[in-house]
């Protein structure tokens, strides 16, 4: 039962760091007046809601990276997600939050933060990938490396751990203009697809007999679909209609349905930590990963 208690907290974890973030943000907003609100949520860094932000995220990205997925497909999602929200944490969306009274955080040296800041999560990265590579290393020598597949994991993410770390060292002014933008986009396509695929293994598991369209037609194809259409509908909108607040309610949305997934999710898997899909990955030595 230990093991089922460790995915069973670290899933009400991320649902906690969303309700912290979400009671920051609310308070934040109380306090500067209901007229005062920010354009996204990545704004409230510039406010005394920072510390919560900041470590709420970090806290969150290390509980996607533990958890292990039920497949590879979802553990190489939940490590995508994991990796992008430190990112998003350290370095501040462009602009200060003019719109609502900042001026408490406006002393804040953004390249001086995200200098240092990166710096220490990029040796962190060095550390895991060196980690990764000696335990790949030693399983394959044990005859069970995880074939092409681990391979191909390790050379995409020291890949991927490298043009960060080149950006960040060569084109630093670059690097805090576009990486909080370019993680956030990466996050909320890695959730969406966290949870279709959560659709899939969930309609595989319950399906009578081969798995037909109307077995994913179930609670999670509701989110995905459900996070999708709103997102591209609030992009449009405030495209059309220059709705300053359309980014804040596309984060808004994700972020409260990211919760409801891990709730839903939770609740599912309460007594077995992982989905009965995850014995056929055991069986090979592929269904290895970092999470």
């Amino acid at each position: 039962m230990d093991p089922v208690k460790t995915y069973r907290y670290l899933r009400l974890a991320i649902i906690g760091m969303v309700l912290l973030v979400g009671a920051a943000v609310v308070h934040e907003w109380w306090r500067t007046g209901w007229q005062c609100l920010e354009t996204s949520v990545s704004s409230y860094y510039y406010t005394p809601a920072r510390p919560v932000l900041v470590g709420a995220l970090v806290a969150m990205g290390v509980c996607l990276v533990v958890i292990r997925g039920s497949t590879d497909a979802e553990d190489i999602l939940l490590n995508v997600c994991g990796a992008m929200t430190p990112v998003i944490a350290f370095v501040p969306t462009p602009g200060t939050g003019e719109h609502c009274d900042t001026a408490s955080m406006a002393q804040v040296d953004v390249p001086a933060d995200v200098a240092n800041s990166v710096f220490a999560l990029l040796v962190l990265g060095l550390a895991v990938l060196i980690v990764a590579f000696l335990v790949a290393h030693g399983q394959r020598r044990r005859g069970d490396g995880g074939g092409g597949r681990t391979r191909a994991r390790l050379a995409i993410a020291t890949c991927a751990y490298l043009v960060t770390a080149g950006t960040f060292a060569g084109a630093r002014s670059a690097f805090i203009d576009t990486a909080h933008l370019a993680a956030s986009a990466v996050l909320f396509l890695a959730i969406i697809s966290l949870v279709t695929v959560n659709a899939v293994l969930y309609g595989r598991e319950h399906a009578s007999g081969s798995l037909r369209i109307r077995d994913v037609v179930n609670r999670y194809a509701v989110l995905a679909a459900t996070m999708a259409a709103v997102a591209i509908v609030m992009l449009i909108f405030g495209r059309v209609y220059g709705w300053q607040h359309a980014e804040l309610c596309i984060e808004g949305e994700l972020v409260t349905l990211f919760a409801v997934f891990w709730a839903i999710q939770t609740r599912e898997l309460w007594w077995r930590g992982v989905r009965t899909a995850r014995a056929s990955d055991e069986q090979s030595p592929t269904g290895s990963g970092a999470g």
